[in-house]
């Protein structure tokens, strides 16, 4: 993850024609795979405020929680009938290889899942699995938001805590 969110510090800088540092660290957050948790650190890295960044790394990770719960399912039907087929069916697979931690404890396993940042959890993977096995999606919401209050905490320890020791 380290090297994607350097990718994303390295090549889309504050120069000129660039974006602003509070951009990049929300647009990163709202990614697939990074999430907050590659926001931080390159909040981190862009020496931005831990407020600035603790908000603005929650409200990129919140934004596509709704659109996942509610359309994943209807936009997976509809991508499933053109040459992306193969990749939503790979997406579905690894959804569904994960889906025993979210199953075997539900709402609580939904917010662990998001909550510890550890690779392939989250809260676009979590919601995705709560969608696919048809949890009740105001209440996934909920767990998927006390996850990402979770994750960001535990994250802004290590960002702006551990890291910085080191750099």
């Amino acid at each position: 993850m380290e090297a994607i969110v350097n990718f994303f510090v390295e090549n889309f800088k504050t120069d000129a024609g660039g974006y602003s540092r509070e951009f990049l660290v929300f647009f990163i957050s709202c990614m697939p795979i990074l999430e907050l948790r590659g926001g931080l650190l390159a909040a981190s890295l862009l020496n931005l405020s831990p407020i600035t960044s603790y908000i603005l790394c929650i409200l990129g990770n919140i934004l596509p929680v709704p659109f996942i719960l509610w359309f994943i399912e209807f936009l997976f039907e509809k991508l499933k009938k053109t040459p992306l087929c193969k990749m939503v069916t790979w997406i579905e697979k690894k959804a569904n290889s994960k889906k025993e931690k979210i199953e075997k404890f539900g709402y609580i396993g939904l917010v662990l899942f998001v909550g510890i940042p550890l690779p392939g959890t989250g809260a676009w993977t979590g919601c995705l699995i709560a969608a696919l096995l048809g949890m009740d999606k105001k209440k996934s919401f909920l767990a998927a938001l006390i996850g990402i209050f979770m994750a960001s905490l535990i994250m802004m320890l290590i960002s702006f805590g551990f890291l910085k020791m080191f750099i």
